[in-house]
C-alpha cells in the first residue's frame, strides 16, 4: 500500500509508454508546453472537467471530473467521464435504488492508435474504480475527438498487466529522479515539449520504423 503522498498522476502512464524522456520532464522537472494538440485538448475537456455537470435518466447516470485513487498502485487522478447503467447486479449508490454498473469514459483530442498508451490509461482508471468499489470492470471506452469515435476497450489480462507493469515503472522512475536521454522520432515534432526536450540534438535514430511511424500525441 502506497501513502497518499506517494501516489503518481495517472495521466502520466500515458506520457509513460509514450516517452519515457516527455513524462520525466512533465512529471519530474515540472517542464510543460503547449502547442495545437494540448489546446483541442483543453477545449474538448471543458465540459468533461467540471464536476457539477451530472446527467441523469432512468436507466443511466453520467458524471463527470470524478476523482479516484488506488493505495495499492500508489496512484491518482480525475476521470473525464464515468457512466453507471442500471443493472441486476453491481455497486450501490447514495439516493438511487438499485445496483448499477460503473463504465469508464476517457475522451482524446487524437485518433486511435496501435499501441497502447490510451488503453493503459483507461485501464489504470479502470483499476482505481475497482479498488474503491470492489468490483469487476470487464470495458471501457475512448471517445476519439478526431475520427468522432468510440472504441470500446476490453480490459483483459495482457492490458491489466502492462497497466500494473507500467505503473510499477513509473514509481521506481520517480524515485530514482532520472531523465531519460533523448532520442529522436518523427512523432516527436508534435510534441508540446520539443522546444524543451531538443531530440534533434542526439541525432539518435532507434530504428527507421519508429521514425517512419511515429505516432501523434
Amino acid at each position: 500500500m502506497y501513502s497518499e503522498d506517494e501516489y503518481l498522476m495517472i495521466s502520466g502512464i500515458q506520457h509513460y509508454l509514450f516517452c519515457k524522456r516527455q513524462r520525466a520532464l512533465i512529471h519530474i522537472e515540472n517542464e510543460w508546453g503547449e502547442n495545437a494538440f494540448t489546446k483541442m485538448g483543453e477545449i474538448i475537456h471543458n465540459k468533461t472537467d467540471n464536476p457539477l455537470i451530472k446527467e441523469k435518466r432512468t436507466r443511466k447516470i453520467i458524471s463527470r471530473a470524478m476523482p479516484v485513487s488506488s493505495k495499492k498502485l500508489g496512484i491518482s487522478g480525475i476521470l473525464d467521464t464515468i457512466e453507471f447503467y442500471k443493472a441486476n447486479e453491481g455497486i450501490t449508490i447514495d439516493g438511487k435504488k438499485g445496483y448499477w454498473n460503473p463504465i469508464v469514459v476517457e475522451y482524446k483530442s487524437g485518433k486511435d492508435k496501435k499501441y497502447q498508451y490510451d488503453k493503459a490509461q483507461l485501464m489504470a482508471e479502470a483499476l482505481c474504480i475497482e479498488e474503491m468499489f470492489a468490483i469487476n470492470i470487464k470495458k471501457g471506452y475512448i471517445y476519439y475527438h478526431k475520427t468522432d469515435n468510440r472504441l470500446e476497450v476490453e480490459f483483459d489480462n495482457g492490458l491489466r498487466q502492462l497497466t500494473t507493469d507500467t505503473i510499477l515503472e513509473m514509481h521506481q522512475a520517480y524515485k530514482e529522479k532520472k531523465i531519460p536521454s533523448a532520442s529522436y522520432y518523427r512523432k516527436c515534432n508534435l510534441c508540446s515539449l520539443n522546444d524543451k526536450c531538443l531530440p534533434r540534438l542526439t541525432k539518435k535514430y532507434k530504428s527507421v520504423n519508429n521514425y517512419i511511424y511515429g505516432e501523434e500525441l
